[in-house]
């Protein structure tokens, strides 16, 4: 028989062994009465024998200074990048992940620097640098592990990182300058990549097996600061930016966008995750010229829109914990959304629960975090790097586990 008691900052574990299950009731009652007095005895100096952020078979302990730790998760500090804003992250086939450009200092300039981080180690190593100089580009990894970057640099250049040799090369042209482009990997292997240019319905597909950029089906409306999310069925959909409330999904079979929705909120900023049963949720944003929002609402691809005459439609999805816009959403492997940092959000953080629909306060960041990028590692952890405006010193990166 196996006894837990938590004390603040640990978990006690008191074993009897198998054995005391044969013994009848008697035996058992008193066994417990003994492990009472035991636990009272052993919390009084867990707090002495479990040195903060160790390891234990019960939760993780609250570290120190580093963040805090909640039955819904936690943060810790992890191994320090280069000052990193606007960067670009994605996740690579061996585990590590590759952060690229961004700007590095007060200039607000891009920088051509790439770095690796090894969740092994939780360190962070230099790999070779791109082409040109990039902010607000995107990350793309194809199906054959190589990861494509493409515009934040004020030309329509793009490139391919190949993890195996660790080298950038330029690719391209794409067909229309970009800055914070949407990119999507569509289930055939290309990537569909939208918005971030002088015209805000333009789109463009990359084919890795030609290895060209060419024009696809213009959005229905120009958007800014919108979202694209993969649907479960191969579609696209994009949502909100330059304030709309406005959607519209891509079918990559047609390559035409048609009307979805619409949202109940205008957005711009926000963010949408695909959650287990393919709805998506959209989270936060904010409308042009105002402050950030803590509204969410869910999409539901299943659905008939009245208004639109579509299938497709919104529905409201609860209060967020606080206001967020320019912040990361990233589904966790249990089925929750991680929701971290934000414009006016402090060093907060919380979790969605589809189960529930509620959204509930997790344990605080080391750092406050703002246009950083979020990565779901392959053992569920997920790396918090960069942004929050990185002016000078060590670019905070951290990792939050569920």
């Amino acid at each position: 028989m196996t006894i837990w008691a938590r004390a603040t900052g640990c978990m006690v574990r008191i074993g009897f062994g198998a054995s005391t299950r044969r013994h009848g009731k008697t035996r058992r009652a008193t066994l417990l009465g003994l492990a009472g007095l035991l636990v009272a005895f052993a919390v009084v100096g867990c707090a002495e024998e479990l040195p903060a952020g160790s390891p234990s078979d019960g939760p993780t302990a609250v570290p120190s200074a580093e963040g805090s730790v909640t039955p819904m998760g936690g943060f810790i500090a992890t191994g320090s990048m280069k000052t990193r804003y606007y960067q670009s992250a994605a996740l690579l086939s061996n585990g590590r992940v590759l952060i690229a450009g961004g700007s590095t200092d007060i200039t607000g300039l891009g920088d051509t620097s790439a770095e690796l981080f090894d969740p092994a180690t939780g360190t962070f190593t230099q790999t070779g640098s791109m082409a040109v100089a990039r902010m607000n580009q995107s990350a793309t990894r194809l199906l054959d592990g190589r990861v494509l970057i493409a515009g934040g640099s004020g030309d329509a250049s793009a490139e391919l990182y190949d993890p195996a040799s660790g080298t950038f090369r330029s690719i391209g042209p794409m067909t229309a300058i970009r800055s914070q482009p949407t990119a999507v990997l569509l289930l055939d292997g290309r990537v569909l990549l939208a918005g971030g240019s002088a015209d805000l319905t333009s789109v463009e597909l990359y084919d890795p097996q030609t290895g060209k950029f060419t024009k696809t089906g213009s959005m229905t409306t120009a958007r800014a600061g919108a979202t694209a999310t993969l649907l479960s069925d191969g579609r696209v959909l994009v949502a909100g930016g330059s304030g709309l409330a406005s959607a519209e999904v891509y079918d990559p079979r047609t390559g035409a966008f048609t009307a979805t929705g619409p949202m109940a909120v205008s957005r711009s900023d926000h963010t949408a995750t695909r959650l287990a049963d393919g709805r998506v949720l959209i989270a936060g944003g904010r409308v042009i010229g105002l402050s950030s929002l803590d509204s969410a609402e869910i999409y539901d691809p299943m659905t008939y829109d009245p208004k639109t005459r579509t299938n497709g439609s919104f529905s409201p999805a609860g209060t967020m914990t606080t206001r967020r816009s320019s912040h990361t959403a990233t589904a966790l492997a249990d089925g929750r959304v991680l929701l971290v940092g934000g414009a006016g959000s402090g060093a907060s953080a919380e979790v969605y629960v589809p189960k529930t629909g509620q959204f509930i306060a997790t344990g605080s960041l080391v750092s406050e975090h703002s246009v950083q990028t979020a990565t779901l590692l392959g053992d569920g952890r997920v790396l918090i790097a960069g942004g929050n405006g990185g002016y000078g010193g060590s670019a905070p990166a951290e990792l939050y586990k569920p």
